[in-house]
């Protein structure tokens, strides 16, 4: 074959090609909206617990806009959309989606607040949070994780969230008071330094208790004068929050 019909068929194939690999492309849009449907299902039916039958519309926007799929190992994005926890690699896993929604809709955020995470893991929560505030100032223990989820963040435009390496245990006091907190590793008791770090009236949203114990999500408020009062909303299961202060 000479190089003319060679180039010509070239031509032709390729746009076939790229056809082909389009076609088996997951529908991520229908895919979300699906997991979204669910996640609202699973609110109506956990309402007794939550004190809510249904997630604040923005939270459910914020769910709308973020791509999953983007979060996940390349190999789970055909599961992206299922409303589970998957694997991400180090032990660790990208948190359930029913989960993520309950537990940004708790700290009831207005877009000009300034939220804290500890455990950014791929970046998922932090993104859809970032959807609904001002800044975002996440940390995480793995080096790799926290290098990866920075570039992905960066990537996908989420410019108002911020990555630090390091132990999320004394969070970041220079950036400090926040208006929310959220943990999404569970800690065998709420971190004082995170306490000292949440504003007047702010929220904070942690799992509580260990591995291999029943682990409870707890919301914890910080009145304007400074008083908290904490609440176990609902059994959960997540990763154990790691570092090297004493338990």
């Amino acid at each position: 074959m000479n190089r003319r019909w060679f180039f010509l068929l070239t031509l032709l194939l390729v746009p076939c090609f790229t056809a082909a690999l389009a076609a088996t492309e997951p529908d991520f849009d229908s895919m979300r909206q699906q997991m979204i449907e669910e996640i609202e299902q699973q609110v109506r039916e956990t309402a007794s617990q939550l004190d809510d039958d249904k997630l604040d519309p923005r939270v459910i926007e914020a769910l709308a806009k973020v791509p999953r799929h983007e979060f996940v190992l390349p190999t789970r994005r055909h599961q992206a959309y299922e409303n589970r926890p998957l694997p991400i690699g180090y032990g660790q896993t990208i948190s359930q989606p029913y989960i993520v929604a309950v537990m940004t809709d708790l700290l009831q955020l207005d877009p000009g607040d300034k939220v804290l995470e500890i455990g950014t893991g791929s970046g998922y929560q932090a993104a859809v949070v970032g959807e609904l505030v001002k800044k975002v100032y996440s940390i995480e223990i793995i080096d790799t994780l926290g290098r990866k989820a920075r570039k992905r963040l960066k990537r996908l435009g989420y410019d108002n969230v911020k990555v630090r390496l390091g132990d999320g245990y004394y969070g970041w006091k220079e950036h400090g008071p926040y208006d929310a907190i959220i943990v999404t590793a569970a800690a065998s008791h709420i971190p004082p330094p995170l306490v000292k770090q949440l504003k007047p009236g702010g929220r904070m949203i942690i799992p509580v208790g260990s591995r291999f114990a029943t682990q409870q999500l707890v919301l914890v408020e910080k009145n304007k004068q400074g008083e908290l009062r904490t609440r176990q909303l609902m059994p959960v299961t997540f990763v154990p929050l790691t570092g090297g202060h004493k338990r």
